[in-house]
């Protein structure tokens, strides 16, 4: 009788929110995790958008070098989008659902300039990767508060890719920008 009411009352919760996941999570974890994440994933939304950008109006003496490095730097980028959204699904939240709803949620700031000039374009990816992995890192807070071990393995890897690009552009940037900060 006991499973003939669960399975009668999860049938009724399906029809008025037919997305919910199941999950082990109560729902403000689920809604914590998603809220954080979604913001991740806005973020790299933006800055794959921005890398792309920058790498297909790129020029100069470095064009070859920094076109690939930032080509090599997109791929990685894009390649988190589908975990991030899929991950959020698993906990049992949705995901975005629009460029609008990206734009709404994004810290990293759109460039829509028409020229920037090659150092500069690595300059203000370094920063926005610096800010993603500032945003990487509440989430895996927000993650680790809610016991979300799978979510925070995944962020831990995000982590050090972004430091990776971070550590790149600045590398690259150096012979003009004797700082790089």
């Amino acid at each position: 009788m006991k499973k003939a009411v669960a399975k009668k009352s999860d049938v009724k919760r399906r029809q008025i929110a037919p997305l919910i996941t199941p999950s082990d999570l109560n729902a403000k974890a689920t809604k914590d995790i998603a809220g954080a994440m979604n913001g991740v994933l806005a973020d790299v939304f933006a800055l794959y958008l921005k890398t792309k950008n920058f790498h297909w109006h790129m020029s100069g003496p470095h064009f070859r070098d920094y076109h690939l490095l930032l080509d090599d730097q997109a791929v990685q980028i894009y390649a988190m989008t589908d975990l991030i959204a899929e991950r959020i699904r698993k906990v049992g939240g949705t995901t975005l659902r629009s460029i609008g709803h990206i734009a709404r949620l994004q810290r990293i700031l759109d460039n829509d300039a028409d020229y920037v000039e090659p150092n500069d374009m690595l300059a203000e990816l370094r920063e926005d990767n610096k800010i993603l992995c500032a945003r990487l890192r509440e989430a895996h807070g927000v993650c680790d508060e809610h016991h979300d071990i799978g979510t925070t393995s995944l962020i831990e890897v995000w982590i050090d890719e972004t430091e990776q690009r971070t550590w790149f552009l600045f590398e690259a940037s150096r012979h003009s920008d004797s700082t790089g900060r």
